[in-house]
């Protein structure tokens, strides 16, 4: 009765939280640490293994925690010092307004533009460089927000955004192990995505043809015109690109911690661009906000998991569900999530999916002796495409916003292609080993 009693207060507080992240009553930090604590009180623990359980959940995600932090900095001033600028305006020069080649364009600026892990500043690179080229040649914004979106599932990958962070602090695994083994379907991923881009332009093309003329409109190339207009690199354009390309391959190489590695580069960096004192702490205090929130979210699920984990409600609820559920559906039920990723994202939200769903799925899938990396995998790459069509999601809002779009268009007009784009790569994942 006891291992049934801490199963049902387990399910209890993941459906607390989940409904709680669903409804938008609370932030994730509340639900996270706040509805653990009660269910461990109601379970019959006292304060002494409460706080047992927090500071070994806590220690398990410190790691990621600090990584976010100076990752989200580094990236953030790389953007302050217009870094991916002169790159965005040479694919749109070379677009010359040329259906295929703006999709693929699109493509090429959403994954360039995704580098820093973020959704919001992805948009806002992406959306007003070719919303005017779009509009220019009467094509569709919803095309440019499926492009990007596509785009951002394939980036989002790296172990500074927050899919594979979050995972990690679920399972207390490195994320950049995780990264190097997902580097494979990245690459495969954006050979998908220009492909993908070149048969929706295709189709587009075709749209457009069938449209009565406008004369009205002026022509492509004076967007073209600006981009092009734009050739003069930002100052040290070549010094912090090489700042970028060997952060990137040390973190690549696994010489040093991942939170180390940031925390040398944003230093490199600053001092690269700004000499004084006063600068440096301006650029610091700038993108501080977006580097703590998602650090405070990562150490409240650390206190969440630790909880879980510490009172034994996880392997309760792994092994019960185990049991209930069919016996040849265990070994590949993280499969079956993963295939399912799109849609349960478009259901939860990004941290009850791998807050609340992940843990559960891991222990299930532990019990048939199957390894955490393989749940992540396929869990991740399953879902992670879909993040951009949730209303669960702000960067979407923001997308929609600048893209004077309605969020029940751009779920009709990409889900199904989106769907389609993350069965692919979960294909390839399988078909390499990783699932």
């Amino acid at each position: 009765m006891e291992g049934v009693l801490l199963t049902f207060i387990g399910l209890g507080i993941i459906v607390a939280i989940v409904a709680l992240l669903l409804t938008e009553r609370v932030t994730p930090i509340i639900a996270l640490s706040m509805v653990p604590l009660i269910g461990a009180f109601i379970a019959g623990f006292g304060i002494g293994d409460i706080a047992g359980f927090f500071e070994s959940g806590l220690q398990d995600v410190t790691d990621v925690a600090v990584m976010f932090i100076f990752a989200i900095l580094f990236f953030g001033v790389l953007q302050d010092v217009g870094l991916f600028d002169p790159l965005i305006n040479r694919v749109v020069a070379l677009t010359r307004g040329n259906v295929v080649a703006v999709t693929m364009g699109t493509g090429v600026i959403g994954t360039i533009g995704h580098l820093d892990g973020s959704g919001a500043s992805t948009f806002l690179i992406s959306v007003p460089a070719l919303l005017p080229l779009y509009q220019r040649l009467r094509m569709s914004p919803y095309l440019l927000l499926l492009i990007v979106s596509a785009s951002i599932g394939i980036m989002n990958l790296v172990p500074w955004a927050g899919p594979i962070g979050r995972a990690a602090a679920v399972t207390n695994l490195n994320p950049t192990d995780l990264w190097r083994d997902l580097l494979p379907v990245q690459i495969a991923g954006f050979v998908l995505l220009m492909i993908f881009a070149a048969l929706l332009g295709l189709r587009e093309q075709r749209r457009i043809a069938k449209l009565p003329a406008d004369t009205s409109r002026p022509d492509s190339s004076e967007v073209v015109a600006d981009a092009e207009n734009g050739k003069a690199l930002p100052k040290r354009f070549w010094l912090n690109l090489a700042i970028a390309i060997a952060t990137i391959g040390v973190l690549a190489s696994g010489l040093l911690p991942p939170a180390y590695i940031f925390m040398i580069a944003l230093g490199v960096v600053l001092l690269a661009n700004y000499p004084k004192p006063s600068e440096q702490m301006e650029r610091i205090k700038a993108h501080a906000a977006g580097a703590l929130m998602m650090a405070s979210i990562i150490s409240a699920a650390g206190a969440f998991l630790g909880i879980l984990s510490g009172t034994g409600m996880l392997e309760s609820i792994a092994t019960d569900l185990a049991q209930v559920l069919p016996q040849p559906l265990v070994p590949y039920l993280h499969l079956v999530i993963g295939a399912f990723g799109v849609p349960l994202d478009m259901l939860t939200s990004t941290d009850a999916y791998y807050f609340a769903l992940l843990p559960v799925v891991e222990h299930v899938a532990s019990t048939q002796g199957i390894a955490p990396e393989s749940v992540i995998y396929a869990m991740t790459i399953g879902n992670n495409v879909g993040k951009m069509i949730s209303p669960f999601s702000p960067a979407m809002w923001l997308a929609l916003g600048l893209a004077g779009a309605e969020m029940g268009r751009h779920i009709r007009y990409s889900f199904l292609l989106l769907w389609l784009f993350s069965l692919v790569m979960l294909a390839f994942a399988f078909l390499i080993g990783l699932l």
